[in-house]
């Protein structure tokens, strides 16, 4: 994890400098439950990568004993295009999304934060968990989900696995209480938290509510902090979180501070006071898969581990 963070802001630093060809994602969707299905190609010189991830979002699949999220990701070689490795993408997406959002701990959260507050108890809370872990010494961890026994579940097994404080707690609002870290992982379509519940100085990773029509927070929340994500093409397509507050004429494109990677770059401002509330509004972009999928394959050459394949034969 330690790896790929760092990984993570160097691809985002490339792409926020012009070094990744790269277009909004393909959505379409999908049969009458309206399932999602992504195309999302990217190609980058240093690292030499090319490669798509194919992505679907079934909401259904849990009845079917299935993960929502599926993903296939494709590299190809660079040199000549030839197909050079399939990876499964359902991982490396729940692996970069918390990378990513670490980086963004990192350069934005106050050096001094130590509570962290978790809305959501599915893979990606747990993923942020661990990447959290790398880049703050926390003293507490909150979490909370609709599930009663999800989340208790989710607070015994990271406890048993990490040592840390981990405690489920009833609601959003006592989750948040005195947090300066807040991670929002859920599946919603409306706001999880309140923005009286916020604590001054905090910094908020928001990775669910990928579509135009979707939000984790609500206006005053967003319009109040200082905004981050990670591609502003992409979050002035596809990110409700931004899009809803434009079009209730709260803010303006103007509100969103500039990309995680140009603030890595050091080319934007970041938290200016203590008491900034910071927000990176995550949307995922294909340069992290990519990049992320070719440091999976060289870790896997090293340890032979993968299986070889020839479509040819």
């Amino acid at each position: 994890m330690a790896d790929l963070i760092d990984a993570m802001q160097d691809a985002l630093a490339a792409y926020s400098a012009g070094q990744v060809v790269q277009p909004v994602r393909t959505v379409l969707e999908v049969g009458p439950d309206k399932a999602y299905f992504g195309l999302m190609p990217a190609a980058l010189d240093r690292p030499a990568a090319l490669g798509a991830k194919l992505v679907t979002v079934y909401a259904r699949n849990h009845d079917r004993g299935l993960p929502s999220h599926l993903a296939t990701i494709v590299l190809l070689d660079p040199a000549t295009g030839a197909l050079a490795a399939l990876v499964d993408g359902r991982y490396i997406t729940e692996a970069r999304t918390g990378a990513v959002s670490a980086v963004s701990l990192r350069l934005l959260a106050r050096p001094e934060s130590r509570v962290l507050a978790i809305i959501g108890s599915g893979v990606q809370a747990r993923s942020h968990f661990e990447a959290v872990r790398h880049v703050a010494t926390l003293d507490e961890v909150r979490v909370w989900s609709p599930t009663t026994d999800r989340r208790d579940t989710f607070a015994r097994t990271m406890m048993h696995e990490t040592g840390l404080a981990v405690r489920a707690v009833a609601s959003p609002s006592a989750a948040l209480q005195g947090a300066d870290l807040i991670v929002l992982a859920t599946a919603s379509r409306t706001p999880v938290i309140d923005n009286a519940d916020v604590m001054d100085g905090a910094h908020i990773m928001a990775v669910g509510a990928c579509r135009p029509d979707q939000r984790e927070m609500p206006t005053a929340l967003v319009t109040r902090g200082r905004v981050f994500v990670d591609s502003l093409q992409g979050a002035l397509k596809e990110s409700g979180d931004v899009l809803l507050p434009i079009a209730e004429r709260a803010m303006t494109d103007r509100h969103l501070a500039g990309e995680l990677g140009a603030l890595a770059a050091g080319d934007v401002t970041g938290r200016r006071t203590a008491a900034e509330v910071t927000i990176f509004k995550s949307l995922g972009m294909a340069v992290e898969d990519v990049v992320a999928a070719r440091l999976a394959v060289e870790r896997a050459r090293a340890a032979g581990m993968g299986r070889p394949f020839d479509l040819q034969a």
